[in-house]
């Protein structure tokens, strides 16, 4: 082929998303500002794997701006957008969200999809996104993750899914949440800050 000057031509693949994104763009809400007045008004998420035995566990979180809690979170063995969903709506049931609060993502298809979108628009949310490729744009959800992984993943080997999931809701619930202390909270725990809040807004 180099003789005769010839050069191959490979038709480039075709790849198919598994969600389908949507036609309205998605501003930056946030602009790596990770602080909130009050609880439930900002919101940020973001997805992380864990390796297992069995293969890997996709784990959703979503944070509170204001008390830096894990306030939602779900967790499976794929990562498109049933499992964001399933950690926004675990968010709205445990804590009230305020009419019109941002959720601030990464700019993955399942968090761009129609499908999630619809979900927010359901929750009164406003969809927010950072800029592709930046991680510094979701920084505090990168920062829980980094977290995570630090102080009690990375010391495990979790044989299955099943042990992998119970012993990250325990890490969240019971020590990320409620005795972790934070230097962007006066050291303090996630939990601690909510219930302040809540007994402020009770005596208002």
């Amino acid at each position: 082929m180099r003789e005769l000057g010839l050069l191959p031509c490979q038709p480039r693949p075709k790849r198919f998303g598994l969600t389908r994104s949507t036609l309205c763009p998605v501003p930056d809400l946030v602009g790596r500002n990770s602080t909130a007045e009050a609880p439930g008004e900002k919101l940020v998420g973001d997805i992380t794997y864990i390796r297992t035995g069995e293969g890997w566990l996709y784990l959703a979180t979503v944070i509170d701006c204001c008390t830096k809690e894990v306030i939602g979170y779900a967790m499976d063995d794929h990562y498109q957008t049933p499992l964001i969903s399933g950690a926004i709506h675990n968010a709205a049931r445990n804590r009230k969200l305020a009419d019109g609060a941002i959720f601030h993502s990464g700019r993955g298809s399942n968090y761009m999809s129609d499908e999630f979108g619809k979900t927010l628009n359901r929750l009164a949310l406003r969809r927010s996104a950072g800029r592709t490729g930046i991680c510094f744009d979701n920084a505090m959800a990168e920062s829980f993750f980094g977290a995570l992984k630090n102080e009690r993943v990375s010391r495990v080997t979790y044989l299955t899914r099943q042990a992998a999931r119970q012993d990250i809701t325990r890490y969240i619930e019971f020590w990320y949440n409620r005795k972790r202390l934070h230097s962007a909270i006066d050291y303090r725990p996630p939990q601690e800050v909510h219930a302040e809040h809540m007994q402020l807004r009770t005596a208002a």
